[in-house]
């Protein structure tokens, strides 16, 4: 390993934290500076860049394969890495934060992987960044045990064979980290703080434990974006001194761009790339944003209608697959986000029907893995792989050779056969409230209506009332969406709220604080990129 210099990072508007120094220690700094000086400024002209190609959108209205990648395309010899041993077999993985709670729960869940978030589901408050880095490191070391104060319960970790593997996700390029700043004052990019403190810390010990340091790679728009990580990748491992190609990464195929580039990403990933996953909130999110002036054929209906089946979302999930298992890559599916009622049976047991078959039509269309945001749907999705897959443990063998995609199949949004209505409306501004309310407090993954709601889902909540303000949309009642219209329905929900858990809960909380961030993110004319920026302005801690 490199001998660092003393580090130039300094931790400002930041209350100390117990045990930081075991994160924070002045070599693993020194690391992320590193990254800071080498790759931020890179970063930065790919932020730009998303800017032009926004605005091209705009005013073309449409999108298409890149011709400048076409023999990367074309040339049928190339291959991402082998799969390590503890990345082979990836057929349910379970989400969620790193809190020390979830830490243990979710290794102990029976899924094969564990998403540890530090990004939609994790609101980056210091006490969140710092710590979850550190429960990590002692679920590593065994070093970890929680007894929640309210039940007296107490979890420890089971043996080290029937743990989840971890794959880690930092948070996405355009997300900085405002308590960590160069001598200039710069912040650090969140993506480089989280990778840069887990890779330092865990690189080696991962190893020793027969894993690595795996991580999933948020919110990429371009192939360029991957390859910046691949040389950050690539560094990395050079200063740790671990063999390249210890890394091993998954994409989420989440924004609108990145799905005409995903065999562009991959290539660009291949000696460290393992896969790609399917995240449905935050692409749907994306196809409004960058097709949010592109008239009434990319109106969305209300976000629960456009489910896996619709056509522009199976050419996408049929194109994931076709992809990763011709370059041999995983395709991993997308998220049950049900969470089951510990009152009502009845919904129970039409959530899970719908979870099963969700599950089977994913396992069915050749997928090798799917994403559960709560430990009791991992024997439902795993059940569906095990039907699939038997004894393999993986399909990389079914090459869907039948598929095939065009371009304008994947913003065929005009195809599906739903229009958006009154109750939709009030869910996005339900969700929406809550959502950031909740993460306002510290909290990423937040269940409402009994379901799992992380930030990709109030992008699209916020989204939606944006997009049919400015679409002039009529809904089933027969109501024009307005901003005056999403207004009334905040007050109301505010109203709900404070008569559904009192007075003093209610000023206890940032109810008001949440209505106005949701109403200006989702009324102002200029349309924020991510609502978590200037939501991150109001983030105390």
């Amino acid at each position: 390993m490199s001998a660092p210099a003393p580090s130039p990072l300094a931790i400002v508007d930041a209350e100390p934290l117990p045990r930081q120094e075991e994160v924070l220690t002045e070599a693993a700094l020194a690391f992320v500076a590193e990254l800071h000086r080498r790759f931020t400024p890179r970063r930065d002209e790919l932020l730009a860049r998303r800017a032009e190609r926004r605005a091209e959108i705009a005013r073309t209205s449409t999108l298409d394969f890149l011709p400048e990648t076409a023999a990367i395309r074309a040339d049928d010899s190339w291959r991402v890495a082998p799969a390590p041993d503890a990345l082979n077999d990836r057929r349910v993985e379970i989400t969620g934060p790193t809190d020390r709670k979830m830490t243990i729960n979710a290794l102990n869940s029976g899924a094969k992987v564990w998403l540890a978030d530090f990004e939609d589901a994790s609101a980056p408050t210091w006490e969140n960044v710092v710590l979850g880095q550190l429960n990590l490191i002692d679920a590593y070391t065994r070093n970890i045990d929680f007894t929640d104060p309210k039940s007296g319960k107490s979890y420890a970790l089971k043996a080290n064979e029937e743990l989840a593997t971890v794959v880690m996700r930092p948070r996405g390029w355009h997300l900085n980290e405002r308590h960590l700043v160069d001598a200039d004052g710069t912040p650090v990019p969140g993506a480089l703080v989280d990778f840069g403190l887990y890779f330092f810390h865990n690189a080696k010990r991962l190893l020793g434990l027969g894993k690595g340091p795996y991580f999933y790679l948020p919110k990429t728009e371009s192939h360029l974006e991957a390859r910046l990580w691949n040389e950050v990748f690539v560094f990395a491992q050079d200063y740790v001194g671990v063999p390249q190609g210890t890394v091993r990464a998954t994409v989420l195929i989440e924004t609108i761009t990145a799905a005409y580039e995903m065999e562009e990403i991959l290539y660009e990933l291949r000696d460290h790339a393992s896969g790609l996953n399917a995240g449905r909130w935050d692409y749907l999110f994306s196809i409004v944003k960058n097709f949010r002036d592109g008239g009434a054929k990319f109106v969305l209906p209300d976000r629960n209608a456009v489910t896996m089946t619709a056509p522009f979302m199976r050419a996408y999930t049929e194109l994931l697959v076709r992809t990763c298992h011709k370059r041999g890559a995983h395709a991993i599916g997308g998220m049950a986000a049900f969470i089951p009622s510990r009152r009502d049976a009845e919904v129970n047991k039409v959530a899970f029907e719908k979870v099963r078959a969700d599950k089977d039509r994913e396992a069915n269309d050749g997928f090798d893995g799917s994403w559960v945001a709560h430990p009791d749907l991992v024997p439902i999705a795993m059940e569906s792989f095990d039907k699939v897959l038997g004894d393999k443990p993986n399909q990389k063998d079914r090459l869907r050779e039948d598929v095939d995609v065009k371009a304008t199949d994947l913003i065929a949004v005009d195809a599906l056969d739903a229009k958006p209505t009154y109750a939709g409306l009030v869910n996005a501004v339900q969700v929406g409230i809550r959502y950031i309310e909740a993460w306002l407090r510290g909290l990423g993954a937040v269940a409402i209506f009994n379901l799992m709601e992380d930030a990709a889902t109030a992008e699209i909540s916020r989204s939606q009332i944006w997009q049919w303000i400015n679409a002039g949309v009529v809904l089933d009642n027969g109501e024009q969406v307005t901003a005056d219209l999403a207004r009334k329905i905040a007050a109301e929900e505010l109203a709900n709220i404070r008569a559904e858990i009192g007075d003093e809960a209610f000023a206890a909380g940032n109810w008001q604080q949440a209505h106005d961030l949701l109403l200006q993110v989702s009324l102002d004319e200029d349309y924020a990129d991510f609502l978590t920026l200037p939501a991150y302005e109001q983030l105390k801690g």
